[in-house]
């Protein structure tokens, strides 16, 4: 099985090369915690042994191939917040993980909230280019 992630940034916004990359990684980070957050206990109280045992059922089995296989990412771009959710609910629809990030606008973005990135997967390449086989690398 050849699983990967797909990390949408938007080119339209014009970020700072730093500021995209950190909107990447919260794109993708989030799609870990935001699944492990839902966990009503507290991580850290568990053995690591028991963690590696809830972590097999945790995630489904593309996540688990990915995250112990080559972990790959590719970074595309789209040029609207419209296309950013047209892919995140597109992904969404098809029942793959997904985050959609809203930056805070404290640095940029003359302090308004405003949508920047989305993670895809991980999951079954053939299932994310569906979706995003026609956007184009950053």
């Amino acid at each position: 099985m050849h699983t990967k992630q797909i990390i949408v940034i938007r080119k339209d916004l014009k970020m700072r090369q730093g500021k995209a990359i950190a909107q990447g990684a919260h794109a993708s980070l989030a799609i870990l915690t935001n699944n492990l957050i839902g966990y009503p206990f507290k991580w850290y109280l568990f053995p690591f042994k028991l963690l590696t045992f809830l972590y097999l059922f945790t995630f489904h089995k593309p996540f688990r191939v990915w995250h112990t296989g080559r972990f790959t990412k590719i970074c595309v771009s789209v040029n609207s917040e419209q296309e950013l959710k047209d892919i995140y609910y597109a992904a969404k629809r098809e029942g793959i993980l997904c985050s959609l990030i809203k930056d805070a606008g404290l640095t940029e973005f003359k302090k308004i909230p405003t949508l920047t990135a989305v993670a895809i997967g991980p999951d079954e390449s053939s299932k994310i280019d569906k979706i995003t086989r026609r956007l184009p690398l950053l």
